[in-house]
């Protein structure tokens, strides 16, 4: 039992520190690691199209195992970590962040093909660690 309230309550304070760090905008593992952006506005018919096509499979493959997705819309305040990234004005603009950096950025989704070929030009961009990440 003890053993249990100890793991909670271990638990409990690395949650809390980890929901401080991004409220306060310090780096966290996530944050230095690679991550897809989207850059996506309300009633953007390619941004659907993204999520009908693309959505339900990108958290299965092994793209996503490198740079999980993080949905951004363009008209609201950026979160602390992506201050520096340039929202643009068209969407949906996915771009690949690493280390805080942005590595690459695609303009518009037309098709699976067009999608999957950008994306994977982008990420031969990260460093050969960050790639091989799982």
């Amino acid at each position: 039992m003890i053993h249990t309230i100890k793991s909670y309550f271990s638990g409990t304070i690395l949650l809390a520190m980890l929901t401080l760090s991004t409220f306060i905008g310090l780096p966290t593992s996530q944050s230095e690691a690679a991550e897809l952006i989207m850059l996506e506005q309300q009633y953007c018919a390619w941004c659907e199209r993204w999520k009908k096509e693309i959505g339900p499979i990108y958290p299965k493959t092994a793209e996503s195992k490198i740079a999980p997705l993080r949905m951004i819309d363009i008209h609201e305040p950026l979160p602390n970590d992506l201050k520096e990234l340039s929202k643009g004005r068209f969407t949906p603009t996915f771009v690949l962040m690493h280390e805080g950096k942005e590595i690459g950025r695609m303009r518009g989704y037309t098709s699976e093909d067009f999608f999957w070929g950008l994306l994977g030009e982008m990420l031969k961009k990260l460093p050969t660690e960050a790639r091989t990440q799982s």
